[in-house]
């Protein structure tokens, strides 16, 4: 038998790091090739990893829990018809991390200031400048293990001072400062603690990013939705019938947000530090709760789609999400996010955006209420379409003339010129 690596593989794409949930073999287990030997959650999606070859498990390098970039070593398989690998597991180890740091460490620092949450964080809360970290990872990239070194040092580089600080160290100085003056919670007599783990941990990792980098702002408007009720109500149970899962009131929504987007582009787009990316893609990225977990999978192409099209993409991926079977691919290349916030009775909220797009829509719940319609009261179905956006690359013009031809679209919607079809 010879001795082979298994690594971290790539689950996504922009996905750079994973954590392992929990091993599914351990030490003595013989897998076959493409067996599933751990399950391991990104930013992106909770996944299997597959055996690379048939054989034994010799050694588990990775714990659960422990976090790893894509590429690093996960464990050690004695594989099945090759030659028998003398040398010892740990001693590779250690050659492999010997050979990132070897050479010229400014050979390749195009990854440098790539920072995975898990070494911002740990930088941030052991007051560590990155700037004056070496990374030893892929184009000298800082990784978690650099930092625990450092840390078990005891010698933590600190920002010069002979330098000023930039603004995103402004950002995390004033961030420290805050967060210093807040006493360490501990619980009580009776209190429950939960672990911060699996979902939640990664949930909660996205969102401090995305607070902490984009500069958010808000609008809403109201629609009447009065004629999109009524032709939605009068064609629901015939739609059940013939197609099988059901026509909502979202699957209008959305399509008249991916016609809108076509429209005014500005909004399908993500920030990238010196230029903003405008996409050529109107992939939507709906958010599906699932117990405690949220995942945001994506509807690809939602402009080329008709309502029927929408609503099923929909259907099945939120039937996907809740029985635990979204792949990857369902996760990927969202450019744009709608929240139907409006399924828990929310007539308003200001929703933080799904980092690195530039906005996110919540559509709110159709309450009726009293309106005046030709100088006289009436009945009316109205909802509430809340706007987050990302300052540095949209303003209050174009998402004012954004908001507005979404509602022009749904008011629009009626029996005499809509076809669900």
């Amino acid at each position: 038998m010879a001795t082979e690596k298994i690594n971290m593989p790539q689950l996504g794409e922009s996905v750079t790091e994973g954590t392992i949930s929990s091993w599914l073999v351990g030490v003595g287990d013989k897998v076959n090739k493409y067996d599933p030997i751990a399950e391991v959650m990104t930013d992106k999606v909770n996944a299997e990893v597959p055996s690379s070859f048939t054989g034994v498990i010799k050694e588990l390098i990775a714990q659960e829990g422990d976090t790893i970039e894509v590429g690093e070593l996960m464990c050690y398989i004695d594989s099945e018809g090759g030659t028998s690998n003398e040398k010892d597991p740990a001693s590779d180890k250690k050659e492999k991390i010997e050979e990132k740091t070897e050479g010229n460490p400014n050979a390749d620092q195009s990854m440098k200031k790539r920072y995975s949450p898990a070494v911002l964080r740990m930088a941030q809360e052991n007051d560590i400048d990155l700037e004056q970290v070496n990374g030893t990872g892929k184009g000298g990239r800082i990784t978690r293990k650099d930092i625990e070194k450092i840390i078990a040092s005891g010698e933590m580089p600190k920002p010069n001072v002979e330098q000023p600080l930039r603004e995103d160290e402004i950002h995390r100085d004033q961030s420290k400062k805050s967060t210093a003056q807040i006493p360490q919670q501990t619980a009580q007599s009776g209190d429950i603690e939960i672990p911060v783990t699996g979902v939640r941990k990664i949930i909660a990792q996205n969102m401090v990013r995305s607070k902490q980098e984009i500069p958010h702002a808000w609008m809403t408007v109201e629609v009447d939705v009065t004629e999109l009720v009524n032709y939605r109500n009068q064609v629901k149970n015939d739609f059940k019938q013939k197609e099988g899962f059901s026509l909502t009131f979202f699957a209008f929504f959305v399509k008249a947000v991916a016609q809108a987007l076509k429209e005014y582009p500005q909004l399908n787009s993500a920030w990238a530090g010196d230029k903003i990316i405008q996409k050529k893609d109107i992939n939507l990225s709906i958010a599906v709760a699932k117990d405690q977990e949220l995942f945001v999978p994506v509807i690809k192409h939602a402009d080329e789609k008709s309502i029927k099209g929408i609503a099923k993409d929909i259907y099945e991926l939120a039937t996907k999400a809740r029985s635990g079977k979204l792949t990857s691919e369902d996760m990927q290349g969202g450019t744009f996010t709608v929240n139907n916030t409006g399924s828990f009775g929310s007539i308003h909220s200001m929703g933080v955006i799904n980092y690195p797009q530039a906005a996110i829509l919540q559509i709110e719940s159709i309450v009726k209420r009293p309106m005046i319609v030709n100088d006289m009261f009436a009945a009316r179905d109205m909802v509430n379409l809340s706007l987050s956006l990302d300052h540095r690359i949209l303003d209050g013009l174009v998402c004012g003339q954004f908001l507005a031809r979404v509602k022009e679209i749904l008011e629009g919607i009626n029996k005499d010129n809509t076809n669900v079809y």
